[in-house]
C-alpha cells in the first residue's frame, strides 16, 4: 500500500513545531514509581489538570469551527491556562480524518498540526482523542460497511497519520485510542458500530459488531495491540492509553470488555471517565480502585453531574489513593459568563470552573 501521504505529513509536523515550539517544554513520561508523572529529561513531577474540549458552547464539535473561528480556539486555549489548566482533551472524529479507508485528509491534519503549535505557545499539553463519530452524520458511509478486519486497519491507517503529524512535539500528552470503546458480546451482530446517542452525539462506540464465542477482554487486547503497533511506527515516545467507561470491570452485569487487568499491558496509563453521585462517592471510589493495576491513572472525565460542587471534590481529594491526573471540562465560556447567566446549568457550571481553578487535590 502506498505511503506517499506520509511525506506533506512529516513537513507539516516538522513546521509545526519550529513554529510554536516552547524549549520549556519537557515531555510527559511515567514516573519511575509507575503512580505517576514526570517531565522529561528534568524529572519535576507532572500533575495533569485540565479539560475536555469536546464541543464549544453551542455543542459543535472543534472541527466544525477551527477553520473558521480560530481566534475563538485561541482564546478558549487561553482561557483554560487561565483557569490553571496543564492538559487539553481534544476529540477528532475519524470521517473528517480519513478520506478512504488508507487516505488521511492532510488538509485537517495540517489543521492539527496548526492546533498542536497554539498549545506548545500556550504551554498546554494535549490529550488527543480519536477515532470519534460522536455526529453520525460525519461517518463515512464506507466506514459503516468494512468489516471488523478491514475497519480495524482503517483505525490503523487513522492512528499513524495523526501520530505522523505529531511526533516531534513534546506537547502531546497522550494518544488516547478511541473514547470508551466496547467489545459486542454474542453471536448475533448488532446493526450499528455505535451505542445510543446522548442528545445528538454518540459517545460509546463498538470495536465488533459481535463477538461470535471470542473472549472479549482477547479481543479488545488485540485491536489495543494494532493500534498502538501504528502509533509506535510513527511515534515512539508519546504516551499512549484509551478511556474506559466505569462498567469496565470484570463485574456481574454490564461490561465492556475491556477490563483494566487484562487489556492495559501495552497501555502508559489507565484513563478512566468517572461521575460521582451524591451519597455514593464511596461506591465511586470502590470502581476506581478497581482500575489500579500497577499503572498511573488519569480520571480522564469527571464532573459534578450528579453531585454537588462540595461533594466532587471530596471525590478528588480522596482519589489521590489511586488517581494522579484529573479532566474535567471547559465549553468555551468564561467564568464572568455563567455568572452572568440565567439557568441552573450556568451556575453550576460557573460554580465547578471557580472550584477547578483552586487547583488539583493535594
Amino acid at each position: 500500500m502506498s505511503r506517499s501521504w506520509l511525506a506533506p505529513l512529516i513537513l507539516i509536523s516538522v513546521m509545526a513545531t519550529i513554529s510554536g515550539c516552547d524549549a520549556s517544554m519537557g515531555r510527559i513520561v511515567v514516573s519511575p514509581d509507575a503512580r505517576g508523572f514526570v517531565k522529561s529529561p528534568s524529572g519535576e513531577t507532572f500533575t495533569p489538570w485540565g479539560f475536555n474540549y469536546d464541543h464549544d458552547r453551542n455543542g459543535r464539535l472543534i472541527e466544525d469551527y477551527w477553520e473558521n473561528e480560530w481566534a475563538t480556539i485561541e482564546a478558549d486555549f487561553a482561557e483554560m491556562k487561565a483557569l490553571g489548566a496543564n492538559v487539553v482533551r481534544v476529540h477528532l472524529q475519524f470521517g473528517k480524518f480519513m478520506e478512504a479507508p488508507d487516505r488521511p485528509n492532510t488538509a485537517l491534519l495540517g489543521r492539527l498540526a496548526k492546533l498542536v503549535a497554539l498549545a506548545e505557545r500556550t504551554d498546554l499539553y494535549l490529550d488527543v482523542t480519536g477515532l470519534g463519530c460522536y455526529h453520525k452524520p460525519d461517518v463515512p458511509a464506507w466506514y459503516d460497511k468494512l468489516d471488523e478486519s478491514s475497519r480495524w486497519q482503517a483505525q490503523a491507517r487513522f492512528w499513524e497519520a495523526v501520530a505522523t503529524t505529531c511526533a516531534s512535539s513534546r506537547a502531546i500528552f497522550c494518544y488516547d485510542l478511541m473514547n470508551e470503546p466496547v467489545v459486542a458480546g454474542g453471536d448475533t451482530d448488532r446493526d450499528d458500530w455505535l451505542a445510543g446517542a446522548l442528545g445528538d452525539k454518540h459517545f460509546v462506540q463498538f470495536i465488533t459488531l459481535a463477538a461470535h464465542g471470542r473472549d472479549r477482554p482477547t479481543v479488545a487486547r488485540a485491536w489495543i495491540d494494532k493500534l498502538v503497533a501504528a502509533i509506535r511506527r510513527r511515534d515512539g515516545k508519546t504516551m499512549i492509553t484509551v478511556g474506559l467507561v466505569p462498567w469496565s470491570l470484570d463485574r456481574p452485569g454490564l461490561s465492556s470488555g475491556f477490563v483494566p487487568d487484562k487489556i492495559t499491558g501495552p497501555l502508559d496509563f489507565v484513563a478512566v471517565h468517572l461521575y460521582p453521585e451524591k451519597d455514593k462517592l464511596d461506591a465511586a471510589l470502590d470502581t476506581l480502585a478497581g482500575f489500579d493495576v500497577g499503572k498511573p491513572i488519569v480520571i480522564e472525565e469527571t464532573f459534578p453531574l450528579r453531585c454537588t460542587r462540595e461533594q466532587m471534590r471530596a471525590f478528588l481529594d480522596a482519589s489521590t489513593k489511586h488517581a494522579a491526573g484529573w479532566i474535567s471540562f471547559y465549553w468555551g465560556k468564561t467564568i464572568d459568563e455563567y455568572k452572568h447567566g440565567s439557568t441552573i446549568n450556568d451556575a453550576i457550571i460557573g460554580d465547578w470552573l471557580t472550584e477547578f481553578a483552586k487547583g488539583p487535590p493535594r
